[in-house]
């Protein structure tokens, strides 16, 4: 799977208590003021409070749904979502539940949801790359690169894709150095920033 002591990567478990805070506060530092977080939480102070609210419920989504990747040195995460080929029933209740456990007054948190699944791709089984963190003073040393890398070869061995949301214009050139593009027009949030859905094939 690409984890291990040699790799630098380490595979979160649910009961390791560490691990999972050190994931979710590395994921409410990197996107506390990431365009999309500052879209559902405009306001700045009610963004402090209550995102890593919803950081901590899309780690437990990926927990139950994929798996989460931390580096072993704590500088920087992924969250990944195996999706199958056919969406499972009951799915479309899930903004409507994410809403009600963050910010039930936030019609924005259930909006976020509905609007990405309205643009995921399904057919074919996938990686979701549902989000990735680096701590703020190591962004740009390859951490996040890296743990992507480590998914993106078991893609490559297995023939599975991987896509993902790009949240602003500038991580979608970054990812596209990993090998995604464009997939389809952007997501325009209302009154908000675009977001860019980005598919890569598996490489042979």
């Amino acid at each position: 799977m690409g984890t291990g002591p040699d790799t630098g990567i380490r595979r979160v478990e649910r009961d390791d208590d560490k691990a999972v805070e050190t994931a979710v506060r590395l994921l409410d530092e990197a996107f506390q003021d990431d365009p999309v977080s500052s879209w559902v939480f405009p306001d700045p102070a009610h963004r402090r409070e209550v995102h890593r609210h919803l950081m901590r419920a899309f780690l437990e989504i990926s927990l139950a749904e994929g798996h989460v990747d931390l580096a072993a040195d704590g500088t920087a995460t992924a969250l990944w979502i195996d999706v199958p080929a056919e969406p499972e029933d009951g799915d479309e209740d899930g903004p409507a539940q994410l809403r009600a456990a963050v910010d039930p007054d936030n019609e924005r948190v259930e909006l976020i949801g509905r609007l990405t699944g309205s643009v995921h791709p399904h057919g074919r089984a996938h990686a979701y790359l549902l989000l990735i963190a680096v701590a703020p003073d190591r962004q740009g040393q390859g951490s996040g690169a890296a743990l992507i890398a480590s998914v993106l070869e078991r893609c490559d061995r297995e023939g599975l894709p991987a896509y993902l949301e790009a949240s602003s214009a500038r991580s979608s050139r970054l990812y596209e150095r990993l090998g995604f593009a464009h997939l389809g027009e952007p997501l325009r949030l209302p009154d908000g920033p675009l977001m860019y859905p980005m598919w890569r094939d598996p490489r042979g």
